[in-house]
């Protein structure tokens, strides 16, 4: 992790962008884009995963990053939350449903894996190197 220097570089990133991406598409359609709240509250969960891992990673310091990671993985969690209730509604096929869920579930995995590595490394992160980032 300490040659990456761009979020975009960061599988969790790119997951949680994937995730954005599908989820996008699906609220998009049919039932599912009538209901402005959900389909509001689901997207911007989605985009607060993908928002949270890149303003974490360019705070700088590692503590900090942690912090706006355990916010992405909770919305995550909000979002797989969204996605029992559109299920639910018939929004989306069970099929659907359990692709989505599987790739949230990645997604966590991924920002668990992250935070889990950067407490272990014992940096403080780039903030801390040659007088800042």
């Amino acid at each position: 992790m300490a040659s990456l220097n761009r979020f975009e570089e960061l599988e969790a990133w790119q997951k949680a962008r994937e995730l954005t991406q599908a989820v996008y598409r699906v609220a998009g359609t049919d039932r599912f884009a009538r209901d402005f709240g959900l389909r509001d509250q689901i997207c911007r969960a989605a985009v607060s995963v993908m928002s949270n891992i890149a303003e974490g990673f360019e705070r700088g310091s590692n503590p900090e990053f942690i912090h706006f990671l355990a916010i992405a993985r909770g919305s995550a969690a909000e979002v797989e939350a969204q996605l029992y209730v559109a299920l639910d509604q018939g929004y989306v096929s069970e099929d659907r449903f359990q692709e989505l869920q599987q790739l949230t579930g990645t997604t966590k995995r991924l920002i668990g894996g992250l935070v889990k590595y950067l407490k272990a490394s014992g940096m403080k992160g780039r903030t801390y190197k040659s007088g800042g980032g």
